[in-house]
Formats: structure tokens, sequence, C-alpha cells
């Protein structure tokens, strides 16, 4: 039902409540990361498109939660069509938590940005991030590259550990799982 970022994410949260808690020399500190939590969703966001020179004509603006969509069964995200090598910037400011090359994504880059926020960046063909790097908008991440031989594009997803219960729908296929995924094209067309 939620994603695997927000799974580790949740978990790891909880651990560290819970290993605070424990503890009563450290549980008057249990409150604190609640209190940052609820502080970083004051932080506020400004998105660019995260390939640089791109508009919003490189994309489908029905790509987001299309079906069907091969083995992932919808796609939970956008597809940013450019040539190959154009630089892949970060769409807004944050943390980058890592950095991967395999599975379906190739080489993929997550940025943890405002909002509580994951920012993923897949299809790469080249990385030029690093694990807990802090990023502005606009900082070069890697470039677009084509995954599987199809042409070469940047998947683009928001995700956000924290359920957005009023995005649910059941009339849509994984539709309970849209309360994890959110659309950038809304904010790129702002």
């Amino acid at each position: 039902m939620i994603t695997s970022t927000t799974r580790r994410f949740l978990t790891s949260l909880l651990i560290f409540i819970g290993s605070l808690y424990r503890n009563k020399r450290t549980r008057k500190f249990t409150l604190i990361p609640l209190v940052v939590i609820g502080l970083g969703f004051l932080v506020p966001q400004k998105m660019i498109i995260p390939v640089q020179g791109a508009t919003i004509k490189d994309w489908d603006d029905h790509s987001f939660w299309a079906y069907p969509w091969g083995s992932s069964v919808t796609h939970k995200g956008i597809d940013i069509f450019k040539e190959k090598g154009t630089d892949v910037i970060s769409s807004t400011h944050g943390i980058v938590m890592y950095t991967y090359e395999g599975g379906k994504g190739g080489k993929t880059v997550m940025v943890l940005g405002p909002k509580w926020r994951f920012h993923y960046y897949a299809h790469l063909d080249q990385v030029d991030a690093f694990p807990f790097q802090p990023v502005n908008v606009g900082t070069k991440l890697g470039t677009v590259g084509n995954t599987k031989g199809k042409p070469p594009h940047l998947h683009y997803a928001v995700t956000t550990p924290f359920p957005y219960w009023w995005l649910r729908d059941p009339d849509a296929i994984q539709g309970n799982r849209k309360m994890f995924y959110l659309n950038p094209d809304t904010w790129f067309r702002k």
C-alpha cells in the first residue's frame, strides 16, 4: 500500500522515537522529532522543472497515474523527454538521501525536500550527486539517460511518507496509493 521509501522513513522515525522513550535520561527529548517534523511542513517549497531547458511541452500531462504501465501497473510520475546528456537539476532544495544503480529506474537519485517530500529522479545516464549532499534549486544531479532502451527521458516522481488522505481514489487502479504519490505536473504549471 505505501511506498518503500515511506516504509523506511516511518520505520526509522518510530525506532528513533522509541529509543529516546525507552531510556529514562532521553525520554524528555521524545517530542523533539515530532516538533522537527511539524517544522518541516512549514518550510516553503519552490519548484522548477528538473531538466535543463525543458518546458511543460516535454511531457504528456496525462502520464501521471497512467494505466496500464508495465510491471508497475500504473505510472506514478512524469517522464520528461530531452536529449541524452541534458543536465538533470534539483527541482527544489533539500538533501540527497541516496543514489542507486539498478532495478527499473537504472541510475537514480532521491532528494528529501521541503514538506517531507521525496523527489525521485530516475533513468539517469550519469549521476553527479552523492548521499547527504545538500542541494539548492538548480543543482546538477546528473544527466538524462535511457534505461531499458526507451527514448531518453527523466522519470520524475514526488512521494510523501505522510498520507494525503484526500488524494485517495478508490475508483482508480492502485488508487489507495495516490495519497503517497503527488503529481509534480501540478507545481510545474503554476
